[in-house]
């Protein structure tokens, strides 16, 4: 199987994640996309984190009812930093019949080589990179230059989609509809467990 790997905070996970994995599921003829939810991110803290926990239950409403898409536990259960490397180590013992793609923002892709074992990474995975205003193709291979396992990467396209988590945040604390930014299922369960809203008496930042 063709399998894509997508990781992020998903804090909360939005129609922009949704359009990057379906663009890389048809593009590059992906069997599945497995998200992955982050534990503990390596280099910064998570702003306004409901936990690991709520975060992998919003990805599983953000998937409902769409059959190429799944989401694994693996980070959320694993203790310590989530790092790439060791989650596609898990994934390639795991499935070791599967050809795993690591689905990337060209941002992201760009810093590859500051990444625990890049090599190693690169060897374990195809990277699969979102080409997105600011991050083109030819930037992004001048940044992976010297990695070996880079030359086997692959570019696919993606809409221009300007809503961010963060976003989604702001607009929660601050009382604004966030329907179509985000799946319904996802937007009911925030509004069910009150996630992201600012104490009373609170400005949202």
């Amino acid at each position: 199987m063709r399998l894509g790997i997508f990781g992020g905070v998903f804090n909360p996970p939005h129609i922009g994640h949704l359009i990057c994995a379906q663009a890389a599921a048809v593009e590059l003829e992906l069997q599945s996309v497995l998200l992955v939810p982050v534990a503990r991110a390596p280099h910064r803290e998570i702003e306004h984190d409901p936990g690991a926990d709520v975060r992998l239950e919003l990805c599983e409403r953000a998937v409902a009812g769409d059959e190429r898409l799944e989401v694994s536990r693996l980070e959320v259960d694993r203790a310590g930093p989530s790092f790439t490397v060791d989650t596609l180590r898990a994934l390639s013992d795991e499935r070791p019949g599967d050809e795993l793609h690591l689905i990337l923002g060209g941002d992201a892709a760009a810093g590859l080589g500051s990444w625990k074992e890049p090599e190693e990474l690169l060897k374990l995975a195809r990277i699969a990179i979102a080409e997105r205003t600011g991050w083109r193709r030819e930037p992004v291979v001048v940044k992976l230059a010297g990695l070996r396992g880079a030359e086997r990467a692959l570019f696919f396209e993606m809409p221009r989609i300007d809503v961010s988590s963060t976003m989604v945040r702001r607009r929660v604390a601050a009382r604004e509809p966030i329907r179509y930014l985000v799946p319904e299922g996802i937007a009911e369960l925030i509004e069910e467990r009150s996630l992201y809203r600012a104490p009373a008496g609170v400005q949202a930042e």
